[in-house]
């Protein structure tokens, strides 16, 4: 069985290209769109073109309709890919979900262990290319009883549509909350202890195995890393706190000589209430201009010109986190069903 992935930009190519050919092949980002989750009045889900952000006088942002709206609940991005939107509901239920064409699909309950004190503490999301697959990762963490505390990984195939619990990261769960979606693997960065190294963790979708990756030979240090995406590349975000972000991008994943750094952007504190760190760059736009969240903002900054551009955006509020997805007409509905 296949599923049916066609993508509105190329109907007979889209399954099998990955997230940063997409990004590659449209370069005007007409068919991309932010995602965010808005934190105040409630929590809720707003979306905005990714072309108006950059290159627009100002991005209007209108509601988005999704699947298991949770009243005065939390709900989070667990992550995009091709086209579809991963979100998790109040820390315990999953959805898979396209935008574009309003296809939803509630997954199973992860476990029942979860009634009597776990939580999604972290997750990922992404395509297993060898097997042709869909697949959630949810690392499940609390107190199953007064005095103790379990921690349990399990991993949701939508061909199987059930979930089944994996044995990783045996040498200490990932440091950040989101899985980041490369070639096929979920990464995340990881530190051991305080002051300790930093490392880039991968799992394989397929193999269900986890790996290190090469870093970049970074020219300084003193910074604070974070890992991310953009243009569908995994990056490193090397803060120099208050001084400077340094933005390492993998250009071709698995060649450790292909990471670049690709722009250093300097803070702007003066009259900043924020004067917090950057964090999630969106894209890099055709001139060189990169996207990034600031606190509960966007930021565009354009190197050749050293200036920023403060980004408004109609009917948006506070927000937790953003996310980027490429309208599609994936369907969650496997042939012959």
């Amino acid at each position: 069985m296949r599923f049916k992935i066609m993508a509105l930009f190329d109907l007979q190519q889209a399954f099998h290209r990955s997230p940063s050919q997409n990004f590659k092949k449209n370069t005007n980002f007409t068919r991309h769109t932010i995602i965010s989750t808005i934190l105040r009045p409630c929590y809720r889900l707003n979306q905005c073109s990714l072309q108006s952000l950059l290159c627009g006088p100002m991005g209007d942002g209108v509601d988005s309709y999704y699947p298991m709206i949770p009243i005065n609940n939390s709900v989070r991005i667990v992550g995009c890919c091709n086209g579809l939107v991963c979100i998790a509901i109040n820390g315990k239920y999953f959805c898979l979900w396209n935008p574009s064409i309003k296809e939803y699909k509630k997954l199973p309950d992860v476990d029942d262990k979860m009634k009597m004190g776990l939580f999604i503490t972290k997750y990922g999301f992404g395509f297993d290319e060898s097997n042709e697959d869909y697949k959630v990762l949810g690392i499940l963490s609390g107190f199953c009883s007064a005095d103790r505390y379990e921690t349990m990984i399990k991993i949701y195939s939508l061909r199987t549509n059930s979930w089944k619990k994996i044995e990783i990261f045996k040498d200490g769960l990932p440091f950040d909350d989101n899985g980041k979606y490369v070639s096929g693997k979920l990464h995340w960065g990881r530190r051991d202890g305080f002051n300790s190294r930093w490392d880039i963790v991968s799992f394989d979708l397929g193999r269900e195995i986890c790996e290190t990756v090469e870093q970049p030979k970074y020219v300084e240090n003193g910074f604070s890393p974070s890992l991310g995406l953009v243009g569908g590349c995994l990056c490193v975000l090397c803060d120099f706190p208050k001084t400077s972000l340094d933005v390492w991008v993998l250009k071709e994943y698995g060649v450790k000589e292909s990471w670049v750094k690709m722009v250093t952007v300097p803070y702007n504190l003066d009259d900043d209430p924020w004067k917090g760190p950057y964090s999630t760059p969106l894209c890099i736009g055709p001139k060189g201009e990169i996207l990034l969240v600031y606190g509960s903002s966007f930021v565009v900054y354009d190197p050749k010109g050293n200036c920023f551009r403060h980004r408004k955006i109609t009917n948006f509020g506070s927000f937790l986190e953003a996310d980027v997805y490429m309208e599609s007409l994936v369907s969650l509905v496997l042939d012959g069903e």
